[in-house]
């Protein structure tokens, strides 16, 4: 029975022996024997064949089987006999042995620091590529005024500019005391307006004639000497009655002070002006002197009557005027005003 069994073993791994021919039993267990030894001889040989060699660094040569599963940073497990294993480190390995294992997609990422290029390897790596960067064209030239109002940024410029010169000219026509429908009118023509300003402040400061009213009193009228001869009483005893005319041999004083007119152009009109013709009109209470005087001013807006100057700034004033049985504050600025007078409350 274990000669059975045996014999079906062997012919389980080992091709079956012809059944037409019959051997004697002691040649068949030879040629089993003979054949077990073959393949066993064979499967040494194959493992000696699958056992790499490898030079070291370090002059030394390693026979066995890298293990590409235990690759890691440090290095590889190589198999040198049956349960024996060496941890080998990649700089040991020689650069042909390495490019080898770089074959390898498993090792490949372990293995390429460690690999020296050639010259020409090098060369390529470090070549550089120069590219010309991407340049934006040119836009095509045109004229100044035409790139002006080509865009949005300079059409608003543009307007700027006209507005500012408008307002230019109406300043203009404030401080020379020019009509500013005129200058501001001139000033708005296109391409030719900014030359309004530049005349208008060119020209002398146009002063008005003073009315006569607030200047001088008025004169009592010279009778004439045909009135006198008719006038019976400028002749001495011409009366009946001996009645006369009575004549004054002083002449008569004005019974109000004259009326004193400042001018722009001949004055400027600030601040220490102000403070200094005019200190009376700043306190709330009036002295005997200029109790009953009064300050006129002329301006672009209209003119004001006013009897106290209520706040001075270093642009402007605060003039208090009556308006029927109430007062109020208005405001001036001395860019504005183009005369001032001083005057009694009484005069003309």
């Amino acid at each position: 029975m274990k000669a059975m069994k045996r014999s079906a073993l062997l012919r389980y791994f080992f091709v079956p022996l012809p059944r037409c021919i019959c051997y004697p039993k002691g040649v068949v267990r030879k040629l089993h024997i003979i054949l077990g030894l073959t393949i066993t001889v064979l499967g040494f040989l194959g493992s000696i064949v699958r056992a790499d060699e490898y030079k070291l660094t370090t002059g030394e040569t390693l026979n066995g089987e890298v293990l590409s599963t235990s690759a890691n940073d440090q290095g590889v497990q190589v198999k040198i006999a049956e349960g024996e294993y060496k941890k080998v480190p990649w700089n040991s390995f020689s650069q042909e042995d390495l490019k080898n294992f770089a074959k390898n997609l498993r090792m490949q990422p372990f293995v390429e620091p460690f690999i020296e290029p050639n010259p020409e390897e090098k060369i390529k790596k470090t070549e550089v590529n120069i590219q010309q960067p991407p340049r934006l064209e040119r836009p095509a030239r045109e004229s100044l005024v035409g790139a002006f109002f080509g865009s949005t940024l300079g059409v608003l410029v543009m307007l700027v500019l006209y507005a500012a010169t408008i307002y230019a000219g109406y300043e203009v026509a404030i401080f020379r005391a020019q009509p500013p429908l005129l200058v501001c009118g001139l000033s708005a023509i296109p391409g030719l307006g900014f030359l309004a300003p530049i005349i208008f402040l060119s020209l002398p400061t146009k002063v008005k004639a003073a009315e006569a009213s607030l200047e001088t009193p008025t004169e009592a009228p010279v009778p004439t000497a045909q009135e006198e001869e008719i006038n019976p009483m400028h002749a001495e005893g011409a009366h009946p009655s001996g009645l006369k005319l009575h004549t004054d041999t002083e002449a008569a004083k004005p019974a109000t002070p004259e009326t004193v007119t400042y001018q722009r152009g001949k004055f400027t009109f600030n601040r220490r002006f102000f403070e200094t013709k005019f200190p009376g009109f700043f306190g709330v209470v009036r002295r005997d002197a200029d109790k009953d005087m009064l300050l006129v001013i002329k301006s672009a807006r209209g003119e004001y009557i006013g009897q106290r100057i209520s706040r001075i700034a270093a642009n402007d004033l605060h003039l208090q005027v009556q308006r029927g049985s109430a007062s109020e504050e208005v405001l001036i600025p001395f860019t504005e005003i183009q005369e001032i007078h001083l005057k009694h409350k009484d005069a003309a």
